[in-house]
């Protein structure tokens, strides 16, 4: 591991934070906003977002898909759409990183055609300004960055694995190495 960029205690303050800001711009609503996170990168974001956020919430998913490895296509493939009806609806798309935003802007326009919610919210756990290709902000970030690196942790994968450690970190050659070599084993099973 070259360097923990986030550890657990940081992690959790930002969520902290970012609850805490949702809930005073929900807090006099005159509807259940929907919280739909963005699979499968913002489980654990949104898991620990729904645990400080003490209003009524609706929760909801969506799957797309724009990565392969280490750097993005710049394609973007709907793997999972949502179930709720959030037509005339405030929404909250959660999202663990926004880097390019083509996904986010795809997300956006997606929903704004397909189901005319009253409202979009946008929320990331991360943002990765150096890479935006689009003109699209979230409107509520828990970190802001300002390299740009390939991190792994907290929902931030390498092909699938690694989501599951609770901290963020920028890894090794000698980790990805040691990670194609089980994830080749595992292909061979």
């Amino acid at each position: 591991m070259k360097e923990i960029v986030l550890n657990e205690e940081e992690i959790q303050e930002a969520v902290k934070r970012v609850a805490e800001e949702l809930k005073e711009k929900f807090k006099n609503n005159d509807s259940i906003p929907v919280f739909i996170g963005v699979l499968k990168g913002a489980m654990p974001f949104m898991m620990d977002l729904l645990k400080y956020y003490d209003l009524p919430v609706i929760e909801d998913f969506i799957q797309v898909s724009s990565y392969d490895g280490t750097s993005s296509t710049g394609v973007i493939h709907l793997k999972k759409d949502i179930t709720e009806n959030v037509k005339n609806k405030d929404i909250v798309l959660i999202e663990d990183i926004v880097d390019t935003g083509t996904t986010l802007s795809y997300l956006k326009q997606y929903f704004k055609i397909k189901y005319q919610p009253r409202s979009i919210t946008i929320v990331s756990f991360l943002d990765k300004k150096p890479l935006r290709k689009v003109d699209l902000d979230a409107d509520f970030v828990g970190v802001t960055l300002t390299k740009n690196q390939f991190l792994v942790g907290y929902g931030l994968d390498y092909n699938e694995i690694k989501r599951n450690t609770p901290f963020i970190f920028i890894p090794d050659e000698n980790e990805i190495d040691e990670w194609n070599k089980i994830l080749k084993n595992n292909e061979e099973k």
